[in-house]
């Protein structure tokens, strides 16, 4: 198993940092910081972070065609403008926002947005993950999950890949480009607490079509062959809690990852002084483009 160092490019202390994706037209980091409801711009030419912040937690921020960024809140998805910070309310499929919200996202190579959401609670059954297209109609796609978390496509876009958090799994379906429609599914990935390496959170795809894991409470990033679920690479990370990653850059070979403070107390946190920073590692490999929402 190849292992990797990450540094820290951005010491903030996000108290949940969280859905990192690449702006190619600003060549620029969008990220969040969830439960202090703010999505961030990170320049990596100059270091900058500017920041917006929004009504309820933000669980992902990914640009639009149209130049505004779509953000996944409490209430529902959102359309913010750098420019002038105004916020308009485009879309709300749960009921029960006092109890759920919306965690991670990823627009399809089509420019479709799929969404899920969590439950805080944990109930089982009680979130789902969305399809929408570029009016904001939706479908429900993979209802009744625990943690809608890290979604992403094969190279040849056949392969949609899925984490429900609280199955310790990435499951796969087969994947219509056409319609966005996927079935089949099957778990190629699975990630028993045994291990010791934590459970999966955020994720991303190589152009191998090898998956990297975020892992929360795993003190890392993993690098799994979805062919055979064997984990053949791991990046060391000096904090306990991993969120997601994402590949950025020019030639997107430098793979982003987010990290939160939530959670860690005092004697933990004076152990990982960088926990709750954004980190960047060259693992040598490039990784899928994020695509943007198309509308």
């Amino acid at each position: 198993m190849q292992t990797y160092q990450a540094k820290c490019v951005l010491d903030i202390q996000a108290t949940l940092g969280e859905g990192p994706s690449w702006d190619a037209a600003t060549h620029s980091l969008l990220w969040v910081d969830i439960e202090n409801s703010k999505v961030n711009r990170f320049d990596p030419a100059t270091g900058k972070n500017e920041s917006w912040t929004v009504e309820k937690e933000c669980s992902f921020a990914i640009a639009s065609t149209s130049g505004d960024i779509i953000v996944g809140t409490r209430d529902g998805i959102v359309r913010l403008n750098p420019a002038t910070g105004e916020i308009v309310k485009v879309a709300n499929p749960e009921t029960n926002g006092a109890t759920t919200r919306f965690n991670d996202a990823k627009c399809d190579p089509r420019g479709r947005l799929f969404a899920g959401t969590i439950s805080d609670t944990r109930t089982p059954g009680d979130a789902n993950c969305y399809r929408f297209d570029s009016q904001f109609h939706y479908e429900t796609v993979v209802p009744g999950v625990v943690n809608s978390n890290g979604l992403c496509w094969s190279p040849d876009h056949t392969v949609f890949y899925y984490i429900d958090t609280a199955t310790r799994k990435v499951d796969a379906f087969d994947y219509d480009i056409e319609t966005g429609a996927i079935c089949n599914r099957r778990t190629v990935v699975d990630i028993p607490e045994s291990m010791g390496i934590g459970k999966p959170d955020g994720m991303t795809i190589d152009a191998e079509g090898m998956l990297w894991t975020g892992m929360w409470g795993g003190a890392s990033v993993c690098r799994w062959n979805p062919a055979t679920g064997e984990l053949i690479g791991k990046i060391e990370m000096p904090c306990p809690n991993v969120t997601s990653c994402c590949f950025g850059g020019e030639k997107l070979d430098q793979l982003y990852i987010t990290t939160p403070r939530k959670g860690l107390d005092a004697d933990q946190l004076a152990k990982y002084p960088h926990a709750g920073g954004l980190f960047l590692c060259e693992p040598g490999v490039s990784g899928a483009v994020t695509t943007p929402f198309a509308g």
